[in-house]
């Protein structure tokens, strides 16, 4: 199916309507946060961009420095998203730090995995922020300890989360994120990348004496969103089953 053929509306509709399902399986002591659903548009035109946000769908998740910075600088986008929110979720290198920042409408990033990086973003991001506002900032956990996967080693993540809030004045921490292993089968019992995630979360509040219902969890993508959310996601990260397929890079 090509891109014009894709129904947007529909796609969003029905991930929505997932999501309320999902919401309502959810176990009653979890946080009762309302699941804030990422619309991924890697690959995409910007006109479907356009037309989710049309639909209403405000939150947008690029995994390319570039790709994101093209999209958000067009004029189209400029004109017809006022309030796009960026999201990004790709592996974020030193050198591409201000080209993300400089793109507008960028509301966090997803993934950081080190202290290094978490510097260099809180120092230049002055330059680039409006109305005073700090970034929004996720930490990037490696559940699954792919080495094809980034994200801070499990027994790193406090250090880092605590590096964060006492030296980056820029930054606002707002919980933790994965991406897991690919293609796990949910017959075989609960995802093990969203329970350690859990896990992880619930470490990290006991360790800095965090609020647990103030520390989001970042996981589930197309094939296990609503999984994700019955294990206590708050945000969803679902790409084709909005926009269709991807077309590989």
């Amino acid at each position: 199916m090509s891109d014009e053929e894709i129904d947007i509306m529909l796609g969003l509709k029905t991930v929505l309507t997932q999501i309320e399902g999902a919401v309502a399986r959810r176990s009653k002591e979890l946080p009762q946060v309302a699941p804030k659903l990422v619309a991924v548009s890697k690959t995409k035109p910007v006109a479907m961009i356009v037309k989710a946000y049309e639909y209403g769908q405000r939150h947008f998740g690029e995994n390319y420095v570039n790709e994101l910075a093209e999209k958000a600088n067009s004029p189209e986008l400029l004109d017809k998203c006022k309030d796009i929110k960026w999201h990004f979720i790709g592996h974020l290198q030193t050198n591409k730090i201000n080209k993300l920042l400089g793109s507008p409408g960028l509301h966090m990033i997803e993934t950081i995995h080190s202290d290094n990086l978490a510097n260099n973003i809180n120092k230049q991001w002055p330059k680039y922020r409006k109305n005073d506002e700090n970034l929004k900032v996720m930490v990037q956990i490696n559940t699954s300890g792919e080495d094809a996967k980034s994200g801070v080693d499990p027994e790193q993540a406090t250090q880092l989360v605590e590096h964060i809030l006492n030296n980056c004045p820029n930054l606002e921490f707002i919980g933790l994120m994965t991406i897991g292993q690919y293609g796990y089968d949910i017959s075989q019992g609960p995802n093990p990348d969203f329970m350690k995630l859990f896990q992880y979360r619930k470490e990290v509040c006991k360790n800095l004496n965090l609020d647990i219902n103030q520390v989001e969890l970042s996981m589930g993508m197309s094939t296990d969103f609503e999984h994700a959310i019955e294990m206590g996601a708050t945000t969803v990260r679902v790409g084709s089953n909005i926009f269709g397929t991807r077309t590989p890079k």
